[in-house]
Parts: structure tokens; sequence; C-alpha cells
């Protein structure tokens, strides 16, 4: 009689703490149109923006893709969407767009709005606020749970380097343009991944470290060359392909010959590129069209 009363005791604690994780869950809170396309909310009781662009051809029930965008630190949506236009290459295609803006770190009041990259342990929710996003996303338009991508520049690409590590049952593949993995999420990486990854790496950007112009040596970060074999081994691709591509930049592809895997490693070294998003006028390529060349090879 004694055992079962603990036994019972000890299930409804269990029940009881299950119950507590879920009511305490966060989840998007205030959320206001405040014009068409564009909307304010509050997660964790930061304030964030968001700007929607639907295909022409969007319906609820057929089941579109979507690609959220990440802004560098100090940016918004709105900026980023201006500089980039990445809505007018994906829509025509048949993908939604949402830019997003970050928050300031809620214990540091002299930082500017940007992403928690994994280098600030005590920072800011942003993986759990960027699932939460696409949660009501799916929810409200109906997007293809399936076909759920990410990118991001600067410091949104080091962003997607977490997002890639840590929420893959959310994204099915994340894009770092000028991004680096930071050494704090190099060293608690997986060992086994299954995600497709994209890196935009410009050849003179000393920002990210790179083993071929020597900054590696001197950065606390890892080299991107070994960051890019680390996506390719953890997801099990063994064969690499390299293509040049406009005016001497570097595409280099992982496969696996092993298996028939549905995952995609791609890195694209930007001939005297620097920290900035491609473009066809400065480096003769049309990025946006890449990155979604790269998303149509996911099936």
């Amino acid at each position: 009689m004694i055992k079962r009363s603990f036994l019972i005791i000890f299930l409804g604690f269990i029940i009881f703490g299950l119950i507590s994780c879920r009511s305490t869950q966060l989840s998007l809170e205030n959320l206001k149109e405040v014009k068409e396309g564009k909307f304010t909310c509050y997660f964790d009781n930061l304030y964030h923006d968001f700007i929607i662009d639907l295909p022409d051809n969007y319906d609820s029930t057929r089941k579109t893709p979507l690609i959220v965008l990440l802004h560098g630190y100090g940016n918004s949506a709105e900026a980023f969407r201006n500089a980039t236009e990445f809505h007018e290459a994906a829509n025509p295609r048949g993908y939604a767009v949402v830019y997003v803006t970050g928050a300031k770190n809620k214990k540091d009041k002299t930082s500017s709005v940007g992403w928690n990259s994994g280098i600030s342990k005590d920072g800011n929710k942003d993986v759990e606020f960027l699932v939460a996003l696409v949660n009501y996303l799916q929810e409200e338009y109906g997007f293809d749970k399936s076909r759920i991508y990410s990118a991001g520049f600067s410091n949104g690409g080091f962003m997607n380097h977490r997002l890639a590590m840590e929420a893959e049952e959310t994204f099915r593949a994340c894009v770092s343009v000028a991004g680096k993995m930071p050494v704090e999420l190099w060293n608690l990486r997986n060992e086994k991944n299954n995600i497709s990854f994209m890196q935009v790496s410009g050849e003179k950007d000393d920002g990210v470290p790179k083993n071929s112009n020597g900054t590696a040596k001197y950065a606390r970060d890892p080299a991107i060359e070994d960051v890019m074999e680390y996506w390719a081994t953890s997801n099990n691709l063994d064969e690499s392909e390299i293509i040049k591509i406009a005016n001497g930049s570097i595409l280099t592809k992982w496969s696996s010959k092993k298996n028939e895997s549905v995952n995609q490693v791609w890195h694209l070294l930007v001939k005297d590129g620097y920290h900035s998003w491609p473009t066809k006028e400065l480096n003769g390529i049309e990025i946006n069209e890449i990155i979604l060349d790269f998303f149509d090879e996911i099936k």
C-alpha cells in the first residue's frame, strides 16, 4: 500500500512537471498587423517586427514553402528587405518570404538589435523565438512544414549556423552569407546532422576566418573551410564537386556516393568579395537566384 501511494505521488510530480513546462512555454504575444504585410509582436517581453511577402499565386491550401530572412547586427527587417530585394526573386518561384527584426540583448542596454548566435549563454532566446514565429506562420498561412528555410547576413549568418545545429526539426535548410560559426557553438557541435547548409564567403572578408588567407591562424573562431567540412561529414556527404562561376568565384558542392542523401552542402567563395551581400554589379553573381537554386535542389 505504501509503495503504491509513493508511486502515485511520484507520477503526480512527473505529470505536474510536464504541465508546468508546457504552461511556461513562450509564444508570440501582442501580435498586430500595423499595415498590410507588416506585423509587430513580443516574445519573452522583447519587441520584434516582421514583413511577409507572399507569391502572386499564394493559396493557403497549396503548401507554399517559406524562407525566413535574418538581417545583420544593428539592421532591421525593412532595411534588409530594401537592400536585398530577395522576395522579388523568390516570390515568382513560388516561395513566401518573411523578413524578421531581431532584438536588443536583454542584459546589455548598450546593445543594438541582432541575434544570439550562441556567443552569449544567457542571451535572448532567439532559437525559440524563430521556431515560435514559424509555427505561427504555418498555422496562419498553411506553409509547407517540410519546406521551411532560413538565410541570413553577417550576424544573421552566424544565427543560421545555430539554427542548423539546434532547430533541424523546424528548418529544412539554412544559408549563411558572410557569417561564421562562433567557437562557443563549434565546441558544442553535433556529431551528426540532418539538414542542408550553404555558406557564402567573400574571398577578402577577414571577418570570416579562412585557412586560405591565413586569417584563421589568429582567430578564436574556426576556419570556414573546417566548418564546411564539418557540415558535409556530419550529414554523411563524402564527395565534392568544384564549379567555377562568374568572375572566378568557386562553388563547392558536397554529395554522397554511398547513399541517395537528400541533403546538400554548398560553399560559395566569392572572388574579391568583402563583408557584403554579393551583387551582379560588384561580383557578377545573382546571389538571390543561387540561394534559391540551392533550396530548389533539396527534395
